[in-house]
């Protein structure tokens, strides 16, 4: 996969049979459709099918940050927010093929969830593997 933010190659790393496309460089991280909630589940955080198609189907958000084209079928994605205190501002596909995170989003996402669920994510280590994996990185906004 080609990284939708500085256009260089990404790396996959696998975890729990989910494969993530990571750029080293600017520090993004690609969800495929479905693993988010595949990882969100094994984490313990019950059943979330459909958390793309929410996260899609949640309004656009106007911001001066560069749109992101979907390394998949190109067509440039809409920004949402993936949080409830809309601090997390991701670009989707609006195929539904994944969500981009930029880098340190990842990192946001997992501090919010350890928030809100503590102690549940932690016992399987999935998210606090994907913390350690995708630490905060300051990243400039284009």
């Amino acid at each position: 996969m080609i990284c939708p933010v500085c256009n260089k190659a990404a790396v996959v790393v696998e975890y729990k049979y989910v494969e993530l496309d990571y750029c080293p460089n600017c520090g993004g991280v690609w969800f495929d459709a479905g693993e988010l909630e595949l990882l969100m589940e094994a984490a313990g955080l019950g059943s979330h099918h459909g958390y793309l198609r929410d996260v899609a189907s949640a309004p656009e958000v106007k911001t001066a940050e560069k749109k992101r084209r979907c390394p998949i079928c190109l067509r440039k994605m809409k920004k949402s927010y993936i949080d409830e205190d809309m601090k997390i501002l991701v670009d989707t596909c609006r195929i539904r093929h994944g969500i981009w995170f930029d880098g340190g989003e990842v990192g946001q996402l997992i501090k919010e969830i350890e928030t809100k669920h503590p102690g549940k994510a932690a016992s399987k280590g999935v998210l606090s593997y994907l913390g350690e994996m995708f630490q905060y990185h300051p990243h400039k906004k284009s």
